[in-house]
């Protein structure tokens, strides 16, 4: 068994994880080596045994196209503390044809606050790729959207570049991520504002707004508020206690103007 910079017992958690089929599951220390996953993780690669991932990284049991995809997430996660909340992505069925999955990770500290890991989950959608290329387009405006909230995007016209209706864009969302594409853009332009607010404590909040794709400075205030309990002033000021803030995208939904 390989060494865990951490105090967690981890053998439950994987019995848990072991029962769901269409849930892999895995934790991985800081240079991406597995150190804990359950069967259907092992099934994916094509394993008969889970003890043969520990030690491995993505590239050594993924094929390379996935793996450089699954690597660059998991350096987000482990060298700038981000959360990879139900990122649309293709991986393998135990036959190795492609499927969709939503996949979600969560860096792992120790009680320094030191980021020594991650852990995450893959929920297999049950979409085999050939059978759903929709699935691409959607996935492909999801990132467009993540990449891009600082723009004045227009989702009709995203929609229309990948050959599709905003009605049919909206209706996959909900189905795929139980959220809309406008709730998915705001809770990407608040955390991009969360993380401007923390790291440059000079800038205005104006500033901030504007470069996150607010046109209304006092509408942003109001939306930040809504999901944090703070004005984005205070928040910079740490007024009061203030507890780690997720963004949801379903919270968002009534603040989306």
């Amino acid at each position: 068994m390989m060494d865990r910079p951490w105090n967690v017992e981890l053998d439950a958690i994987e019995k848990l994880f072991d029962a769901m089929t269409e849930v892999a599951f895995f934790v991985k220390d800081r240079d991406g080596r597995y150190v804990a996953v359950n069967n259907t993780l092992a099934r994916r690669c094509g394993l008969r045994n889970k003890s043969d991932i520990l030690g491995k990284t993505v590239m050594d049991v993924h094929p390379r196209p996935l793996a450089a995809a699954y690597e660059a997430q998991d350096r987000q996660v482990i060298d700038m503390g981000a959360t990879i909340e139900k990122h649309l992505e293709l991986h393998l069925y135990p036959n190795r044809r492609r499927g969709w999955c939503l996949t979600h990770k969560a860096p792992l500290r120790n009680e320094q606050g030191d980021i020594v890991g991650l852990v995450g989950t893959s929920h297999d959608l049950g979409l085999v790729d050939e059978q759903h290329p929709v699935y691409r387009q959607v996935a492909r405006i999801a990132q467009r959207i993540r990449e891009n909230f600082h723009m004045q995007l227009n989702l009709a016209d995203l929609a229309r570049e990948e050959g599709l209706s905003l009605a049919r864009v909206e209706r996959l969302f909900q189905k795929v991520f139980h959220y809309s594409p406008r709730q998915l853009l705001l809770q990407s332009r608040l955390e991009g504002a969360l993380a401007l607010i923390e790291a440059y404590p000079g800038r205005s909040i104006a500033d901030i707004a504007r470069e996150c794709g607010y046109t209304d400075h006092s509408a942003f205030s109001r939306q930040f508020k809504a999901m944090t309990g703070y004005t984005p002033s205070q928040f910079r000021t740490g007024s009061g206690a203030r507890p780690p803030v997720a963004f949801s995208p379903i919270a968002c939904a009534v603040h989306v103007t």
